[in-house]
């Protein structure tokens, strides 16, 4: 737990100290309260309708002394378990790397005492001079004088391999004698202005927006990028958007066919507004009226990344700095671009195969739904036929215990035709003298499988057709069910 108090915790302390009543809590102050209560230096409770608040025998203790009575019990016991700590440290560099061999390399001990502390580092700093650290390996250590002692034995060669490969840096040139065909166009465009160069609402140019003098600049960083991208094997392009109606031109990097829209601007700084004269005049006329606080000015510091309002706004961006100059930053921001681009790829592919996992799914559920309904349509077409077969067995019983029981007398005529179209009936509920049959399968449309099926039977195209076949491509994943 962290002891230490912050001003506005420590002056509430103090406050409470000082009261010779429970000290009542406004709203504001609850969260610094709980701070206080959970280390124990205040007790809070509810009376008349508002949290009040004492100080502890703790608290008490923490004003006197500067610390609090759990911090200064851990610290005696700290140094009370300090010698036998001391005892299981190791001897020398020898054990210490011994050890370090057999805990992967890695050994932390948990903020130890000074004299532990002391015995762990006079065993580093004899592995450290007296050669006990194997070739091709160093010996680290941290927390030399506070917190968690960690002592790890690197293989040299192992963590150059772990590092990322450097990011292969642009050469941006001092001028350009053949231009890209894109910085030769925006060039054509740049028109005749003095002082600010906006090229953002031009098509077919690269978007600039800074101060006159950085446009040669500007044009030599834009070659060196585009052509570095094309040399990569991307493609460069203008594109030109509807947003609201109205058209924004952009120039974009395409890798793996996913554009990647560039804007390069000068940054801006706020500085305070002077009025004009106009603006004074205004002011005088209409006391209501407000010139603005600040103006925006060029700073002479180029950034490159997305245009404002594009889905990558925030996703890269790159300018000059206090100890890089943007030239400097071309390399990374390719290399960002390109993992923009394979991180995109590989979302693809895995919404694809969770979209195709969905369908081979939804697929089987139909097919399994059909084979239900197939089942259920025969066994009902059984369970009709054997039912009729039983009731024809039981209509010819009873017509012949009917005329048995008649024995020699005649039957009356209505009594005889009775049981003679009974026993026509008996015939033709039967079983028929030809084959049997396996009955025709029911339609297989998506009201008859809904209720089957239990979800939406319109998620994907239908795999059946009117005489009730399945109609997907061999290929499809579901068909294995059918």
């Amino acid at each position: 737990m962290k002891y230490a108090l912050s001003e506005k915790q420590a002056a509430m302390l103090q406050e409470i100290a000082a009261a010779s009543d429970a000290v009542a809590l406004p709203p504001s102050a609850i969260h610094t309260a709980w701070a206080l209560e959970n280390r124990g230096l205040i007790k809070r409770t509810w009376r008349g309708g508002r949290h009040v608040a004492v100080v502890t025998a703790d608290g008490r203790y923490y004003l006197k002394h500067g610390k609090h009575p759990r911090e200064v019990r851990a610290a005696k016991e700290r140094l009370e378990e300090d010698a036998a700590e001391a005892a299981r440290a190791p001897a020398d560099g020898v054990e210490l790397i011994s050890r370090l061999r057999l805990t992967s390399g890695k050994i932390t001990v948990p903020d130890p005492a000074p004299q532990t502390r002391g015995r762990w580092r006079a065993a580093y700093y004899d592995a450290l001079h007296h050669g006990h650290v194997p070739e091709g390996h160093k010996l680290r250590w941290s927390g030399r004088q506070r917190g968690d002692c960690v002592f790890a034995l690197v293989d040299e060669e192992a963590e150059k391999a772990a590092q990322p490969s450097p990011v292969p840096a642009v050469d941006v040139p001092e001028s350009v004698g053949r231009p890209h065909r894109l910085v030769r166009a925006t060039r054509k465009a740049l028109g005749r202005s003095r002082t600010v160069v906006d090229t953002r609402g031009k098509p077919e140019v690269i978007p600039l927006y800074l101060s006159r003098p950085l446009v040669d600049r500007a044009l030599c960083i834009m070659h060196a990028l585009l052509a570095e991208a094309e040399n990569r094997g991307h493609a460069v392009e203008t594109r030109t958007d509807l947003d609201h109606g109205e058209a924004v031109h952009t120039v974009a990097i395409v890798i793996h066919g996913r554009a990647f829209p560039l804007a390069l601007t000068e940054r801006r700084t706020k500085v305070p507004h002077e009025p004009t004269r106009q603006e004074i005049r205004r002011k005088q006329r209409s006391s209501w009226t407000r010139p603005p606080t600040y103006d925006e000015k060029f700073d002479g510091r180029l950034a490159i990344g997305a245009p404002v309002g594009s889905r990558y706004e925030h996703a890269y961006s790159y300018s000059d700095g206090a100890r890089w100059t943007l030239e400097s930053r071309l390399g990374r921001l390719l290399q960002k671009l390109e993992h923009l681009a394979a991180e995109a790829e590989r979302q693809q592919r895995e919404k694809e195969l969770r979209e195709a996992e969905q369908r081979h799914r939804w697929y089987a559920a139909i097919a399994q739904a059909r084979e239900q309904q197939v089942e259920r349509h025969r066994a009902r077409a059984l369970t009709e036929q054997v039912s009729a077969w039983q009731q024809a067995v039981q209509i010819r019983s009873f017509c012949h215990a009917a005329r048995a029981r008649a024995g020699d007398v005649p039957i009356p005529a209505d009594e005889l035709a009775w049981l003679e179209w009974a026993e026509g009936y008996a015939v033709r509920i039967d079983l028929p003298a030809s084959a049997l049959r396996t009955p025709p399968d029911p339609p297989a449309s998506r009201e008859a499988l809904r209720e089957l099926l239990k979800g939406d039977v319109y998620t994907y195209p239908w795999p059946f057709d009117d005489q009730g076949r399945w109609v997907l491509p061999t290929e499809d994943p579901a068909d294995q069910h059918v």
